[in-house]
């Protein structure tokens, strides 16, 4: 692995087995009228109606649950190598490549700058996702970003972290490519129609994310195999653009790369503007992360997983915007409403048709991907007590957190009865761009901190520096630019601070909330046969 600028190390494992202590059978109060035998006899008749009660509630749960003595109930190992590739380009490439890959064209207004900028901003962001493969060795948890803060910083910037993730980005991002593929899928049946009803539309998405929530509550290796078809979906889709537009070029068709930086905008501005669009376009590398608790050898399988498919993602976005740039001018880019749709039109002919289907399956993989990932930041930040402990649980024989995939399904529900999905994403985004720098300055300051722990996979100090003054500047420009935007970015994210000291930090205003929450936990583990992880000694 000396390529990926890091070392390797063994990989070692522990675990811990969490028993529930029964808490101690309540003794009646001695009365003046009660001798001692009498009290005896009572109290032994009292113990013993209680050890029967408490062994016939535990023989039920064991004929529906079966003797789970001999397993732990635990996230398990599903996923290898390739399944790491495929979650990763299978979330970094949606339906945006597709459609309205226009932001850094039109900020730059040049061929020549903006591939490279798609090709310096995939570079960033692979260094980042090797950066995050060594939080994430070193810190084998699920949850990502959010697990990463509260190791390094606490629990507040954790749960702020949390708050727009799990409250604002997640669900909305999802429910726009729940969205995106129902459009699509609506308007193929009505035979091209571009004024389909909301209704059908939004009927759809709840259908599928209705669909892909079932699968992964049953199966994780389901989930996966999903995942690895569309995104094989994916690719083939953009190679597919990539080998016609080479076949136009090799034609004479060289027009459009005459003089590729003609019209170019250089100011700091332009270009810092076409870099937060790139990046944001690059941006669910992070996703893998947050299943770190289900990788097969992460010590080796997540650092390479991430270099594999952030080098393929990075070619395949710079030679499709190259393919678009030698079909299309950038005005022909910008007035289109679906690039890769006029692209088809331009140089498939009869067979353009099969660039929509593409965009179905794509946003399809999507979908499920998200889905997975997801929920298992809701499930790491139950395992830390920042919700209940309810959406901790795990199912006693498919090993999937259930609980915490049906409240990742039902939040993204409710966002597709909102209007404004797309400005909630656009606010979020500075918030997911100074989380994602918070936490390459705790790798820094854990590097600092704890210069002897044991770091299975180890960058070069020069990799976080560069990735860090990136995004420093990155969330310094928008301040100068647009500064309304960053400041609804940075409410969106204080409105956690309420509910942190309500929820968390008081513990006594929390703790009047425990019977809510027990009964909860109880109903979880009923309806869905969950219970607490409980790992191997």
């Amino acid at each position: 692995m000396g390529n990926t600028g890091g070392t390797m190390e063994e990989e070692q494992q522990s675990g811990e087995r969490t028993d529930v202590p029964q808490a101690p059978a309540t003794l009646p109060s001695q009365t003046p009228t009660q001798t001692n035998g009498q009290m005896n006899q009572a109290t032994q008749a009292k113990k013993t109606g209680s050890e029967e009660g408490v062994m016939e509630s535990e023989n039920k749960v064991s004929d529906k649950r079966g003797d789970l003595s001999s397993e732990a109930v635990c996230l398990k190992r599903e996923l290898g190598l390739v399944e790491g590739v495929a979650m990763i380009m299978g979330v970094v490439i949606g339906s945006g490549i597709f459609v309205s890959p226009t932001g850094v064209i039109y900020s730059v207004r040049s061929v020549g700058l903006s591939l490279v900028v798609w090709a310096v901003s995939g570079t960033v962001s692979t260094i980042g996702a090797l950066c995050f493969a060594e939080l994430g060795t070193m810190i084998p948890e699920s949850g990502g970003m959010y697990s990463y803060l509260h190791e390094s910083f606490g629990p507040l910037p954790a749960f702020l972290c949390f708050w727009v993730t799990f409250g604002v980005r997640n669900g909305a991002g999802l429910a726009a490519v729940a969205l995106t593929f129902s459009s699509y899928f609506v308007q193929a049946v009505l035979g091209g129609c571009h004024t389909a009803s909301d209704i059908p539309v939004k009927l759809l998405a709840m259908a599928l994310l209705g669909l892909h929530t079932w699968v992964n509550c049953v199966n994780v290796r389901w989930a996966a195999k999903v995942q690895n078809v569309f995104t094989t979906s994916k690719v083939v889709a953009l190679t597919v653009i990539i080998v016609t537009a080479s076949v136009y070029l090799g034609t004479g068709h060289t027009e459009n790369y005459q003089h590729p930086f003609d019209g170019t905008d250089w100011s700091a501005g332009a270009i810092a503007a076409a870099f937060y669009q790139c990046i944001y376009s690059y941006g669910g590398w992070e996703n893998l992360c947050y299943v770190a608790e289900e990788i097969k050898n992460p010590n080796r399988n997540l650092p390479l997983s991430i270099l594999t498919s952030m080098s393929l993602v990075t070619l395949v976005y710079t030679l499709t915007n190259a393919a678009y740039l030698a079909v299309l001018t950038p005005d022909e880019m910008l007035a289109s409403e679906a690039v890769a749709l006029t692209f088809a039109q331009r140089v498939l002919g009869v067979m353009a048709w099969i660039m929509p289907v593409f965009v179905l399956c794509s946003t399809f993989g999507s979908v499920n991907g998200c889905v997975f990932t997801q929920a298992r930041l809701i499930y790491a930040g139950a395992k830390r007590h920042q919700l209940p402990e309810a959406f901790a649980l795990i199912h006693i024989k498919n090993f999937t957190p259930v609980p915490a995939i049906l409240l990742n399904g039902v939040l993204t529900l409710v966002m597709l009865a909102s209007s404004d999905i797309m400005q909630l994403i656009q606010y979020s985004t500075y918030t997911a761009s100074l989380t994602s720098f918070g936490c390459i300055c705790g790798l820094l300051w854990l590097r600092y901190k704890q210069p002897h722990r044991t770091r299975p996979y180890k960058v070069c100090l020069l990799m976080p520096v560069v990735f860090a003054l990136t995004y420093l500047a990155l969330l310094v420009l928008p301040i100068i630019y647009d500064p309304v935007s960053v400041a609804l970015s940075v409410v969106l994210m204080a409105t956690g601070l309420p509910v942190y000291y309500i929820a968390i930090y008081r513990e006594d205003i929390a703790a009047k909330c425990s019977c809510f929450t027990d009964k909860l936990t109880y109903c979880c583990q009923m309806m869905f046969l969950c219970v607490p992880e409980k790992k191997d000694v």
